[in-house]
């Protein structure tokens, strides 16, 4: 089968053996893959996780049928159209658990739509309701919203009856977009007003709930941003992962802070993730009520460009590579 892997100078397309499903996994046939920030590091060289290095088969998102399956896999056929998160995806054929396939509603959904979702889905429900301890009332900032996953946020922050959803940006073209999908404000990080901001539509308060998708020089402004008491969630550092951090403030704000990612997760806790998630979104799935806006797509051969893409940075909601 045909597979984007890690070389010595980038990533190519070569021919690789077809993955067998162990007792607990699923192959499935790749129609669609969705493109993620960590999908740079690994097609730099880096690692993600457990994924990376020289040989190995780039992605963790994707969308397909069901062709093979192990012998502990329930609630599965062959020919199911599935949508799901894994390692090695941007391939002819992948392998995943069990726990990480999730079945694509038979509402007309196609696999490009599809394999924008598991991950926004699930990094997201348990950032907000899982560790954020989200509840309806509550006010919510979501740090880098204009993402995949943080588009996502703004639809689960609404649909959890958030009182006002906050949404940052960098880019000012972005703001209207943004709103469209579930914004009631929009700020930009890197203006030294945004917290004022913040406060101001909160009653001098701050939010209960930060989601912060980027770190670095955000961390303690967002604690300026958070009421006493409220909730931060570290979900991504795409602003830096090693920064200076006010314990005093963190201290005089009493703010619960916590760090989340799916890297030091055993197989058992991301199966939970999943499932949670599904028994708490399935009809909102069903139905078709999450989307993400797709910014381009790039057949199997334009690889090299479609990661081009992302390193820019300039799209809105995902980037997704057919097969």
């Amino acid at each position: 089968m045909k597979a984007v892997v890690v070389a010595k100078n980038g990533v190519e397309i070569l021919d690789v053996e077809i993955p067998i499903p162990k007792k607990n996994e699923v192959l499935i046939k790749v129609f669609s893959c969705g493109l993620n920030r960590a999908d740079l590091m690994v097609a730099d060289g880096g690692a993600h996780g457990s994924s990376g290095g020289s040989g190995t088969i780039v992605g963790m998102e994707f969308s397909g049928e069901i062709i093979e399956f192990g012998s502990e896999v329930n609630g599965f056929s062959i020919g199911d159209r599935v949508m799901c998160s894994g390692t090695s995806a941007w391939a002819e054929y992948a392998i995943t658990d069990w726990g990480r396939v999730i079945k694509i509603p038979d509402n007309n959904m196609d696999f490009d739509v599809a394999s924008t979702l598991p991950i926004a889905l699930a990094t997201m429900h348990n950032a907000i309701i899982t560790a954020g301890d989200f509840k309806k009332g509550q006010s919510i900032l979501i740090q880098g919203a204009s993402s995949g996953v943080g588009l996502m946020g703004l639809q689960i922050g609404k649909y959890k009856g958030a009182k006002i959803v906050i949404g940052s940006s960098t880019k000012i073209e972005k703001y209207n977009r943004l709103k469209e999908i579930g914004a009631d404000v929009v700020v930009d990080s890197k203006n030294s007003e945004w917290v004022n901001q913040v406060l101001n539509h909160t009653d001098g308060e701050g939010v209960d709930l930060i989601i912060d998708q980027l770190s670095g020089y955000t961390v303690n402004q967002n604690m300026l941003a958070t009421k006493i008491k409220g909730n931060i969630v570290n979900v991504g550092r795409l602003a830096g992962g090693i920064t200076d951090f006010n314990c005093d403030l963190h201290a005089l704000r009493r703010i619960n802070y916590k760090g989340v990612t799916f890297r030091t997760r055993s197989l058992d806790e991301i199966r939970n993730v999943y499932s949670n998630m599904w028994n708490d979104f399935k009809n909102l799935i069903l139905e078709g009520n999450f989307s993400l806006p797709i910014d381009k797509t790039f057949e199997f051969e334009d690889v090299e460009y479609a990661l081009t893409c992302m390193r820019e940075n300039k799209h809105f909601g995902k980037l997704i590579l057919k097969l």
